[in-house]
C-alpha cells in the first residue's frame, strides 16, 4: 500500500494483513463502546473497510493466486465462499441502526466470521501464495491502486458511482 507521502511499499500480502490488523483494531474499538452512536459510526466504518478489502481480493488477488499458485486454489474457492457470508452480514450491517434488536449481535458474529476467514488466509492461503510465483510486489502495487480508487483515496475524493447507461457511454467515449 504505497501512500503518496511515504516510500514504503508493501507486497500483496502485507497490504492484505495490514487491512486485517484495521479491522481487528476497529471491532476492538467497537467492542469497547457503549454509545449507540458511536458505535454505529465503528460498525460502518468497519462495513466500509470490509467491503473494499472483498473486492480487491475478489477481482485482483483471489483470480492472480488461483492462476498462479495452483496449490492455492481450494484455499481461494474457501475464501471467496466465505467472503459470501460475510458480505451478507456487513449488507445487512449497514441497513440497520444501532437501535436494532440484532445490531449488537450481528456485528458480533461478523467479528467470528471475519476472525476465522482471516486466521486460514494467514495460516494457510498465505503461506501457499508466498512460495509460489506470484509476483507479490507487482499484485501489491495492483491492489493499492485498486484500493486507492475504490476509496478515492489518491485524489481525496469518493469515486463517482455512474448509472449502468452513463457507463457505457463512458466506455465508448474512452474507446
Amino acid at each position: 500500500m504505497a501512500d503518496q507521502d511515504t516510500a514504503v511499499e508493501l507486497d500483496a500480502i502485507e497490504l492484505l494483513k495490514a487491512d486485517h490488523r484495521k479491522v481487528e483494531a476497529l471491532f476492538d474499538e467497537y467492542d469497547a463502546q457503549s454509545g449507540k452512536s458511536a458505535k454505529l459510526r465503528i460498525a460502518r466504518k468497519i462495513c466500509e473497510e470490509l467491503d473494499v478489502h472483498a473486492k480487491i481480493e475478489e477481482k485482483i488477488f483471489y483470480p492472480t493466486s488461483k492462476a498462479k499458485a495452483k496449490e492455492a486454489k481450494d484455499d481461494v474457492n474457501e475464501g471467496v465462499v466465505e467472503h459470501q457470508g460475510i458480505k451478507m452480514l456487513v449488507k445487512q450491517i449497514s441497513r440497520m441502526s444501532a437501535s436494532d434488536e440484532y445490531f449488537d449481535s450481528s456485528v458480533t458474529v461478523l467479528k467470528e466470521y471475519v476472525k476465522h476467514h482471516v486466521k486460514e488466509e494467514e495460516t494457510e492461503m498465505f503461506p501457499k501464495i508466498q512460495k509460489s510465483r506470484v509476483d507479490l510486489d507487482a499484485l501489491g502495487e495492483r491492489l493499492a491502486a485498486a484500493k486507492a480508487r475504490l476509496t478515492g483515496a489518491s485524489s481525496g475524493r469518493k469515486p463517482v458511482r455512474r448509472a449502468p447507461a452513463k457507463k457505457a457511454a463512458a466506455a465508448k467515449r474512452r474507446a
